[in-house]
């Protein structure tokens, strides 16, 4: 089982820039795929990125793409997200969340955090 915890998340002007963070305590974080998905007010939860279990491979909404970077350390158990040129649409509250495999759906995640808030002002 997995433990999850985000920070980072905060209040951000537009074009700017903003790193959150995922710590992940428990057994064997580098056999979990992590995901970041981000849900805002009335909005369904949507996958942002996704890395696999080494960090060899990523993969990207098209929302985000070329503007967020996903990366983990496996000696930390932390997974981030770098988020760049942020506009006010990516106002959400941010998850991470591990799972087995690849996936762009929330439901096969069977661990997440509790989120942290990201406000992108105009």
């Amino acid at each position: 089982q997995v433990q999850l915890v985000e920070s980072g998340g905060g209040l951000v002007q537009a074009g700017g820039s903003l790193r959150i963070s995922c710590a992940a305590s428990g057994r064997d974080f580098s056999n979990y795929y992590m995901g970041w998905f981000r849900q805002a007010p009335g909005k369904e939860r949507e996958s942002v990125a996704a890395i696999s279990w080494s960090g060899s491979r990523t993969y990207y909404s098209d929302s985000v793409k070329g503007r967020f970077t996903i990366s983990r350390d496996n000696a930390k158990n932390t997974v981030y997200l770098q988020m760049n040129s942020l506009k006010p649409e990516d106002t959400a509250v941010y998850y991470c969340a591990a799972g087995p495999q690849k996936a762009t759906t929330p439901q096969p995640y069977p661990y997440w955090g509790q989120g942290t808030q990201v406000t992108v002002s105009s």
